[in-house]
């Protein structure tokens, strides 16, 4: 008897169900939140969630025509965070009498049609592999540019944005998506270099001085970022991004352990000469010192947020019931410590639990795709909402020093949210390509995984050499 595959099912049906369960969930708090407040006006909530069902719409219909066999995960999940960030920040805006809610209703809508422009002109993630180099140029500059005397501007101690008239951007939030391809680029192109060569230490196999190079690289861009733009989270970011993508890559104990080591020469560097890493160690560790909470940018955020969420206990103050409005960044950097006062433990940790699917989706697809590129490019996507909710979760819960990292699709941020729903554009192709029939007996063969007899002994000889 002969093995009969089945052919791959598109399930968009399934998809436009949990979209509709998606948007029911964040239609949901809108109506609470509005209904809550003293006016009881739910205007807001028709307007807001009739804008989210549009845009949620438009990107389903361009994945049944660019991307029909796309995970059918992946999008609802994103469209409930991003529909409940925006109720958090209306229901803050109503106690506060601001319209943050607006502006990013307005991000929101950008970012979904910059979103869909990438599914109908990328099409093949592996068109992006030719530009392995340009991405890393384009994310220098992207980093540097904050930098330019005019352009650059700092918040709240971080010189991370730049500002053109009224229109501000955090480009680090593009550089996580650059700096992924360029990994990606790189790591598969020189994996088999970086598996063959160099020599064994004990149980650990040492890689050679220039396949480290990269390494050393990314190591000094998270230091400079570090140094000059004070900015602790993208710096954790972005040297985390490369250390669990060169995991991926080699599968090797010992690039992981040098990764540490260079971590842990950078935070005792930075704890002993920069004034700023030592204040957030200090609000860390003593954060209920009267004198540190008192402290201009001391400690009062983050233990206003520890009392919310107490308040909020098991199942929370109820949405419109609390006042997490007496956070400081509430709707930003302190978004999770906003939800955990008025939905409670349980609330977060559906939350979270939310987050855990969005990223096990997203190494799902890397585990399916058939080039090795496309394995690690989505690895290292995924990540980055795995490393930003760590960061940013340990911090307002102080299990670690509070940084400045958004929560993905659900604080305040038009930075963020773009570069957010690009990644989603990225994934969502990544899966399509891993899950479409292919013509003939034998799928696309990635050259740099299997490479042939010929050119893998022109590279042993050039290892010998």
């Amino acid at each position: 008897m002969t093995d009969v595959q089945t052919a791959p099912v598109p399930r968009r049906n399934l998809e436009l169900v949990l979209l509709l369960l998606a948007l029911c969930v964040g239609g949901s708090a809108f109506f609470l939140v509005g209904s809550a407040s003293e006016t009881s006006d739910n205007k807001n909530f028709i307007i807001q969630m009739s804008i989210m069902a549009v845009l949620a719409l438009i990107i389903h219909v361009l994945l049944r025509i660019f991307a029909k066999y796309a995970d059918p995960v992946i999008l609802p999940i994103t469209v409930a965070l991003n529909s409940l960030g925006l109720a958090m920040i209306h229901r803050i805006d109503i106690a506060k009498g601001t319209s943050q809610s607006a502006r990013q209703l307005m991000w929101t809508a950008i970012a979904v049609l910059v979103a869909g422009i990438v599914l109908w002109a990328v099409k093949d993630h592996r068109v992006l592999r030719r530009f392995t180099y340009i991405a890393l140029v384009v994310s220098i500059g992207l980093l540097l540019l904050p930098l330019i005397p005019g352009l650059g501007v700092t918040i709240n101690g971080a010189r991370i944005w730049i500002r053109v008239g009224s229109f501000s951007l955090q480009p680090g939030e593009l550089a996580k998506i650059t700096l992924s391809i360029f990994f990606a680029g790189y790591l598969s192109s020189n994996r088999d270099l970086i598996l063959m060569a160099g020599r064994k230490f004990g149980p650990l196999q040492l890689p050679r001085m220039r396949d480290m190079a990269p390494m050393v690289i990314a190591w000094l861009l998270s230091i400079g970022v570090l140094v000059i733009q004070r900015d602790l989270g993208s710096a954790i970011l972005f040297f985390g991004l490369f250390i669990l993508m060169i995991y991926v890559a080699t599968s090797r104990i010992s690039w992981v352990l040098i990764g540490l080591s260079m971590v842990a020469a950078g935070g005792i560097f930075a704890y002993s000469t920069m004034g700023h890493v030592q204040r957030r160690v200090n609000v860390w560790l003593n954060a209920f010192d009267p004198e540190i909470y008192q402290a201009r940018g001391g400690s009062a955020q983050i233990v206003e947020g520890l009392f919310g969420m107490a308040d909020g206990g098991l199942f929370g103050t109820g949405l419109g019931g609390g006042s997490p409005y007496r956070v400081p960044l509430a709707n930003s950097d302190m978004i999770i410590a906003s939800f955990g006062e008025e939905i409670g433990l349980i609330g977060v940790t559906a939350i979270i639990l939310l987050y855990l699917l969005l990223v096990s989706r997203g190494l799902r697809a890397a585990l399916g795709s058939r080039d090795t590129f496309g394995k690690l490019l989505a690895s290292g996507l995924a990540f980055t909402f795995g490393l930003q909710c760590v960061v940013i979760i340990g911090g307002v819960t102080r299990l670690i020093p509070l940084t400045g990292l958004a929560t993905p699709f659900m604080a305040a941020g038009g930075s963020s949210l773009l570069a957010n729903w690009i990644i989603i554009a990225l994934l969502l192709l990544i899966s399509h390509n891993a899950r479409r029939p292919i013509a003939g007996a034998v799928g696309p063969t990635d050259e740099i995984a299997t490479p042939k007899s010929s050119t893998l002994k022109e590279r042993l000889a050039v290892i010998k050499r």
